[in-house]
């Protein structure tokens, strides 16, 4: 399967901008997986969280926590907008 373009932004700078398997994000909603090909969706994150990045299949997670913001998948990929991220 392909790999899944993310991007992590602040309001500073570009956090992170990689080529990665799945990243999964703490929405308001409940957490979703994001793999490449996902459909087109939109959601705000959760005030104090933590994003799950995986590299390969099966592989453990980076996990980076997060303030609030909103995560966007398109067909370019997952941006995820915080107003703070430790990365």
């Amino acid at each position: 399967m392909a790999d899944l373009h993310f991007e992590l932004v602040t309001p500073e700078k570009l956090v992170r901008s990689e080529d990665v398997h799945m990243v999964v994000v703490p929405g308001t909603e409940g957490d979703f997986g994001v793999l490449a090909g996902h459909a087109p969706v939109m959601s705000t994150i959760r005030a104090d969280a933590e994003l799950a990045v995986y590299r390969t299949q099966g592989g453990e997670p980076e996990r980076i926590r997060v303030e609030g913001g909103f995560a966007e998948v398109n067909d370019k990929g997952l941006t995820v907008l915080v107003e703070k991220a430790d990365a």
